[in-house]
Order: C-alpha cells, then structure tokens, then sequence
C-alpha cells in the first residue's frame, strides 16, 4: 500500500517527523514496498514490515533524534 502524499503516512510518523524527513520517509516507504514485493527478499517479515523498516532506516540515515525527540537534519 504505497501512499501517494505525507497526509498518508502513519501518524506515528507524521507526528514526529518534520515535513522534509516525511517526504524521505514516503519516497523510501514506496521504494522499499516495490522492492519487496517477492517474499523471499523480506527474510520473514511481511510486505509492509519491510518497507515500514526501509523508510525508518532512510529518515535515519539524513535525520537524528535529539533528547527531547525531535527530529533535525544530520550535518
């Protein structure tokens, strides 16, 4: 179920991620559910696990996490 803009998106995603990083989750999270698309690529998990935990590992990659749990662009 790939979504087509960030109103979409989970709202334990839309709630804690600025704009920017929703739109890097969004754009992972549909990658990531063409690429899974064949079971044997998800070693276990189901379709959405794997593209859920695809655009986690995106926003985690450009964006951290401050000890108040706020989201920020990583320099």
């Amino acid at each position: 179920m790939p979504y087509a803009n960030p109103t979409e998106l989970p709202d334990n995603v839309r709630n804690v991620l600025p704009m920017d990083a929703q739109e890097v989750y969004l754009e992972a999270f549909n990658s990531a559910w063409d690429k899974y698309e064949d079971p044997n690529d998800r070693r276990g998990a189901t379709r959405e696990e794997a593209a859920h935990a695809g655009a986690w590992a995106a926003v985690k990659a450009k964006y951290e996490e401050d000890d108040d749990g706020d989201w920020h662009p990583k320099h």
